[in-house]
């Protein structure tokens, strides 16, 4: 079923989500990873804004039906280059929604000399923050799910010798960068710091290392199902010790995984339970999917709908839908009311938000413990 939506929605590089085909309409595009060993998290992102999508064109938010055109990144930066120059120079859209640190590192140069927006919701490389005036982050960046989880970690649970296993690229630089700042400061120990290539799949000497390393936890900084072969070998080859990552360990395969259980990671807090609007996007993702919503689904839910509502002040003001518009009018208008909650963009294009640590038990989402 996977395999089969995921072709769908790369056939021809381009879909439309949105019922008007033969009449105008406002454009806004995506640049996702559609295919390749991060389509489960592609998969993610694209049915949660399409979903606001829908719900901008039933309740008639904006003069004109929109429609969302997604390319494929394949989560790369070639991919996303790409990707990025099809959505300004020929589809002409004024907003992109944006994923991964280094496909979003790639894209920020384009939009900011086309000046068009780019909107991130999975990446968290804290350098996103300093990508310009058209970059922008609906997700808290690492260095804030950091600060949360090397204290509990270290003080709460005694565990101060960590190992780190990361991925050679701007997303596992960043995480590196942040732990030798966070483990000391907090009063633990890097015992480790073990870098692996984007495309390994095999682990065993990884694990090796880990085991001569005997740290009491061990960090892992990656992605796609390069993570999930990383948890699934560690503890194939003997590696005990608790587990833990950021965000990236909340998609459905891992929560599946039986070699994840019992492993710790931090996510922004995401209560679809506490306002109609989260009880309606969690119910009708749960009907796209079949699966149980998580923070990607708030994040790039969200980021359509700042999009809808900044659009809909616009066309009240009398003012053209373009990329420098939607800047001024989200630094005149930086609060929004979203799934999860009252969200307030900061000058520099980045969200605070709270993040929760989370236990794979099996059970979708996992369980909350902090």
């Amino acid at each position: 079923m996977l395999k089969s939506r995921i072709a769908a929605a790369i056939a021809g590089s381009l879909i439309w989500v949105g019922s008007a085909l033969a009449q105008e309409t406002i454009k806004v595009g995506a640049n996702l990873p559609m295919s390749g060993p991060n389509a489960e998290l592609g998969e993610i992102f694209s049915q949660a804004a399409s979903i606001a999508v829908k719900q901008i064109n039933a309740d008639k938010m904006l003069s004109k039906p929109l429609e969302l055109a997604i390319e494929d990144s394949q989560a790369t930066p070639q991919g996303g280059v790409v990707a990025m120059n099809k959505l300004v120079s020929v589809t002409k859209v004024p907003y992109v929604l944006s994923a991964y640190t280094a496909v979003s590192k790639a894209i920020a140069p384009i939009g900011d000399r086309a000046k068009v927006v780019s909107i991130n919701g999975g990446a968290v490389g804290p350098d996103l923050a300093q990508l310009g005036d058209y970059f922008w982050n609906v997700i808290p960046l690492v260095n804030f799910e950091a600060e949360v989880l090397i204290p509990f970690v270290v003080k709460e649970k005694g565990l101060k010798n960590i190992a780190l296993i990361f991925v050679d690229d701007p997303l596992g630089e960043a995480v590196q960068k942040v732990l030798r700042e966070q483990v000391p400061k907090a009063g633990g120990k890097l015992v480790g710091e073990l870098q692996v290539q984007r495309s390994t799949q095999q682990f065993a000497s990884i694990a090796a290392n880990v085991r001569q390393l005997k740290p009491d936890a061990v960090y892992i900084a990656s992605f796609g199902t390069q993570e999930n072969q990383i948890i699934k070998q560690l503890r194939d080859n003997g590696v005990t010790q608790q587990l833990m990552s950021y965000s990236a360990m909340s998609t459905p395969s891992i929560a599946e995984l039986p070699e994840a259980k019992g492993a710790w990671y931090t996510t922004q807090s995401a209560d679809f339970t506490a306002s109609a609007l989260g009880q309606r996007v969690a119910k009708e993702y749960k009907d796209l999917s079949g699966k149980d919503a998580n923070a990607y689904v708030a994040n790039y839910y969200n980021a359509i709908m700042v999009f809808g509502i900044l659009a809909q002040q616009l066309e009240k003001a009398g003012k053209a839908i373009t990329g420098p518009n939607l800047l001024e009018q989200r630094r005149a208008s930086p609060t929004f009311e979203l799934v999860g909650g009252k969200m307030t963009f900061q000058e520099n294009g980045t969200v605070a938000a709270p993040v929760q640590i989370r236990e794979i038990d099996g059970t979708g989402p996992g369980k909350l413990i902090k």
